[in-house]
């Protein structure tokens, strides 16, 4: 427990210390009229309050990542404590303050106007494609979980396919409506029913005081046969660092009201949700030692909704364990339909298409949900469909994180600004992804040995081309 309470104490001083200094390095003008004002358009660009856009924020990048992800995650011991504290503080709170900071600064622009801004004209076009392609997985791979849990506690008439359609009736309309009629609305009591279940497990933690693996004893048990590099930084995405959260942090920017509140919103929100994750990591650790991985009944490791369900009930009684399957159902439902609707922004961004009318909004959103239910069409009826799409979407998810670094970095630079800051991660998040791809089973399925001394030659060619770069530039 002695290590968990450091993690907590790190992450908490993270958002203090770490958090200040990098807003010092962005410069927020506090006198700038933002987007929310002067653009305002009654649907994408409105005013909010603070805590709304924190609340909303949250539950957008959480989603079930800080949960399902810590707890395979924990499955590789103690290290993912680590992970998700130096991940949350100096990789993905970073990432996430950047891309909506830069959004707000830029007129609430999406991500590939951002990256494109920076990277160039062509890297813009591959990553609307990119992105378009894994907002739809993130849409798609978040409605067969929910929907199979609410078939289970419905009569028998309402199967798995009749949820899936309600909930993309839902996924329509909160993709169409203005952001503060559904969105605006819901979004603070899902987040809110999500925290009182992380507050309520840190409870029983203190409560409990279980025996947990010390970092100065070594990792603790290692349930998980694959090495953890890359492996463990690819599972625990959304609890440190994820590229799909710079997707949603510019639909924030559009209803910000005052720049000065870029950090308790954007790395505010990171940090949470790092310490929720860091709560299911240490909880997990617990259930992983008191019951192993394997359900003794089935035959089958444990998924992460048995975990979190059974760890919930357990812990927080009836109460806990319904706020536990609230959660487990309306967190990835929340994350597929902010997906969706940061699509539809990014496609109208590309083609010009005004999106004051309803009439207009259809136009892109019926194509894009297409497409989505027919991703979703494959998964369901291939056996192996919903592995393959979830371990694409979680390798492009970090990828996305990987362009998005550069392109801050890349802005850092230019504004002659402290550019280490992002550098650092953005090599160590090139190697994460470049390895995973050599040695995943749905990439090149090499040796360890082998991906790591191509990782090795990535990073270096990367801090070459960094300086080359930069030296041309600077001569300019």
């Amino acid at each position: 427990m002695i290590t968990f309470l450091i993690s907590l104490l790190l992450l908490i001083g993270g958002y203090f210390i770490y958090g200040r200094y990098v807003t010092k390095v962005f410069g927020p003008d506090y006198k700038r009229k933002t987007p929310a004002f002067e653009l305002n358009d009654g649907v994408d660009y409105i005013p909010m309050p603070t805590w709304k856009l924190f609340m909303i924020q949250f539950l957008n990048i959480a989603g079930l990542g800080p949960i399902f992800g810590a707890i395979m995650g924990a499955q590789f011991g103690t290290a993912s404590y680590i992970w998700i504290v130096l991940g949350t503080i100096f990789a993905g709170a970073v990432h996430d303050f950047f891309s909506g900071a830069l959004s707000l600064r830029s007129g609430g622009a999406n991500l590939p106007e951002i990256i494109g801004n920076y990277l160039g004209k062509r890297t813009k076009m591959v990553m609307i494609i990119f992105i378009m392609v894994l907002m739809v997985l993130v849409g798609a791979v978040f409605v067969s979980g929910p929907a199979e849990l609410l078939a289970s506690m419905t009569p028998e008439h309402l199967d798995a396919i009749f949820w899936m359609g309600v909930i993309f009736l839902y996924y329509l309309l909160a993709t169409l409506l203005p952001i503060d009629k559904i969105i605006g609305k819901v979004y603070p009591l899902f987040a809110g029913a999500l925290l009182f279940m992380a507050v309520g497990i840190l409870v029983m933690l203190f409560v409990k005081w279980p025996v947990l693996p010390e970092i100065w004893d070594g990792m603790g048990t290692k349930y998980d046969s694959s090495p953890i590099f890359p492996m463990m930084f690819i599972s625990i995405a959304c609890g440190a660092i994820s590229g799909f959260h710079a997707t949603q942090s510019p639909m924030m920017a559009r209803c910000m009201k005052n720049e000065k509140y870029a950090r308790p919103v954007f790395y505010g929100a990171m940090v949470t949700e790092g310490i929720v994750a860091l709560i299911w990591a240490a909880a997990a650790t617990w259930f992983y030692g008191e019951y192993g991985t394997i359900d003794p009944t089935t035959n089958t490791p444990y998924s992460g909704a048995m975990v979190a369900t059974r760890i919930s009930k357990e812990w927080l009684g009836v109460i806990g364990g319904i706020v536990a399957i609230l959660g487990i159902v309306a967190a990835p439902i929340t994350s597929g339909d902010t997906a969706l609707r940061s699509a539809r922004l990014i496609m109208a961004d590309m083609l010009h298409i005004e999106q004051k009318s309803i009439r207009k909004r259809l136009y892109i959103c019926l194509p894009l949900f297409l497409i989505t239910m027919a991703v979703l069409v494959f998964s369901l009826t291939n056996a192996d469909g919903f592995k393959i799409i979830w371990r694409y979407f979680a390798w492009s998810n970090q990828t996305l994180a990987v362009f998005t670094l550069w392109a801050i970095t890349v802005y850092l630079v230019q504004n002659r600004k402290n550019f280490w800051i992002t550098l650092i991660p953005a090599i160590f998040m090139t190697c994460v992804t470049f390895t995973y791809i050599l040695v995943a089973p749905e990439g090149f399925c090499l040796e360890a040995n082998i991906a790591y001394i191509l990782c090795a030659l990535v990073a270096i060619v990367s801090i070459i081309w960094f300086i080359r770069w930069k030296q041309k530039w600077g001569n300019k």
